[in-house]
């Protein structure tokens, strides 16, 4: 018998690449590598950040200020073409906003008073002035653009020359360029504020000498030259009469609404508003008062003397007797004769009178009065309330009108809530009727246009496609070399199994055996050897690897199972 040969059941990776035809070699390489590189492109494109502007036309200045601080927050950030843009992933555009706002960035690049600090040596006066006005207008640049609603801001001063002739010098002016953020205004309080501190900080200058304009070139500011026809006056009284209409239809939905229910009643209201303003003057006198009761504001009292005939005074040649005092006389006060002093006494026919002027306080009352502006003068209401409506067991719907009593009562409350008057001319009406149902048209959008769906291709295109991809490769190429590259190696190892098994079958000797007897013409049956040697063979052919383990055992003298 021959020596045993090695049998290589389980052929290498290498063996079974080399068994392969250099063309399904070739194949297998570039569907592997096709496949990696999908793999590969689609990790790295699923992990890369979407790149969005943060901000555009920038400043040096700003531009660093902004780096810096997103280097702080660790947020990562790169260039567009040119570094005209600073980009940011753009899951955290709005953060990095949001946060660089609040730290004041960007400032933006307007220049103020320090460019006064860069003057050169021979800059004429002309150069001076001009860049002290480009100062002062970088300056106030600065102070509107703080405010929130504005974006951007420019500021255009007039400063004429200043003569020594004062009845020739020209006022300053001013023009004012504003860029709004999107869905922001500015109401009046704000605009006046703007047009009071530009006016403030030029000397000379009056406030309807400032023209504030928004980007689309609307005038936002009104003139004061005392020419207006009151408009604005007109305007504001227009929103408190609109803002009492307002008031007064919310209440009345909100006493009928938990009646009748939502969107079941509607209500309109017109108030009639005085906004004119009376003053009126009173003044009032009270009776003249007993003197006892009366405050005296004045008082004068004259007394005069006259003397008749000879004895009324000295007479004469001056001497002794012409020098003697007059002797005592009386003047008649109340028809009663009443002695008199020295100094007023009289002869026995002079006359004498004393006239007293007394005056006393008038008492007087002086009343102002002047009326309120904006009062209400009359109101009108009007109120729909739609019918009560019913749907029975079988979803039946049935409309029914309100009755008389429900109607008084509604009317009733709704006086109550708006104040009702009679006397100034107040009037409610109140009606009962069934409203028109809105016709809401659906549109049948497909379902490949509707934007849920189309936000979901969108967002798994990237991937699906590239597991399409993926599949193509591994299904056209890598499959077919493989299932190529699992064929090849199996027959070889089977015919050489085959063929060592026929050289063990043609080693056994072989045996004379006597024919059992058996009948003429009748076939020949096949002895028990022959059997087992059918057996062997179809199992070989069945289940290769399982005889070329028992060939293995036989060879390595095993004992076997």
């Amino acid at each position: 018998m021959s020596a045993p040969a090695t049998i290589s059941v389980n052929p290498t990776l290498l063996q079974r690449f080399g068994g392969m035809e250099s063309g399904q070699r070739m194949r297998l390489i570039l569907g592997v590598v096709l496949f990696i590189a999908i793999a590969v492109g689609g990790l790295v494109m699923g992990r890369q950040a979407e790149w969005r502007v943060l901000y555009s036309n920038l400043a040096d200045k700003d531009g660093g200020a902004v780096i810096a601080q997103l280097g702080t927050m660790n947020i990562p950030y790169k260039y567009s073409d040119g570094g005209g843009a600073i980009l940011v992933p753009a899951d955290r555009v709005h953060d990095a906003r949001l946060k660089l706002a609040s730290m004041g960035l960007p400032k933006g690049a307007v220049s103020g008073f320090e460019m006064m600090e860069s003057n050169r040596f021979g800059m004429t006066q002309f150069q001076e002035r001009l860049t002290f006005q480009r100062g002062l207008e970088g300056e106030l640049t600065r102070s509107i653009q703080s405010i929130g609603s504005v974006a951007n801001a420019r500021v255009h001063l007039a400063l004429p020359n200043q003569n020594g002739f004062f009845r020739d010098q020209q006022k300053p002016s001013a023009s004012v360029l504003l860029s709004l953020n999107p869905g922001r205004s500015l109401d009046k309080t704000q605009l006046a504020g703007i047009v009071h501190l530009v006016a403030s900080s030029v000397p000379e200058m009056d406030a309807a000498a400032v023209s504030v304009l928004d980007d689309t070139g609307k005038l936002l500011s009104k003139p004061n030259d005392g020419t207006g026809n009151g408009l604005n006056v007109d305007a504001e009284q227009l929103q408190y009469a609109q803002q009492l209409e307002q008031m007064y239809s919310r209440r009345i939905l909100d006493i009928l609404e938990p009646l009748v229910g939502v969107q079941n009643v509607k209500a309109q209201v017109t108030a009639e508003v005085d906004f004119s303003q009376t003053e009126s003057t009173t003044e009032s006198h009270k009776p003249n008062l007993t003197p006892e009761n009366s405050a005296v504001r004045s008082q004068q009292t004259v007394e005069s003397v006259n003397s008749a005939g000879g004895t009324g005074a000295a007479a004469g040649v001056p001497g002794a007797t012409s020098n003697q005092p007059p002797a005592p006389s009386s003047a008649p006060i109340n028809g009663q004769a009443q002695p008199l002093t020295a100094a007023g006494q009289a002869g026995a026919n002079g006359s004498s009178k004393k006239e007293s002027i007394v005056n006393y306080e008038v008492d007087k009352t002086v009343q102002v009065v002047k009326g309120a502006s904006g009062v209400l003068k009359r109101i009108n209401a009007a109120v729909v309330i739609n019918h009560v409506v019913k749907a029975d067991d079988k979803g039946k719907v049935t409309s029914t009108p309100l009755t008389d009593a429900q109607i008084e009562k509604m009317t009733a409350l709704v006086r109550e809530a708006v104040g009702f008057n009679k006397d100034r001319g107040d009037s409610v009406n109140l009606m009962n009727a069934p409203f028109a149902a809105e016709k809401v048209e659906v549109v049948d959008v497909p379902v490949w246009r509707q934007p849920v769906v189309i936000d979901l291709a969108q967002s798994l295109a990237w991937p699906l496609g590239t597991l399409a991809l993926a599949a193509l490769v591994l299904m056209g190429f890598v499959k077919p070399a493989l299932k190529t590259f699992a064929e090849s190696r199996p027959h070889t190892v089977t015919a050489h199994r085959e063929s060592q098994l026929d050289a063990l079958e043609s080693e056994q000797p072989e045996r004379p055996q006597l024919e059992a007897p058996h009948a003429h013409n009748e076939p020949i049956a096949p002895s028990t050897s022959e059997l087992r040697m059918e057996e062997a063979r179809k199992l070989t052919r069945d289940n290769p690897a399982a005889v070329a383990n028992i060939v293995k055992t036989w060879i390595n003298g095993e004992a076997a199972a």
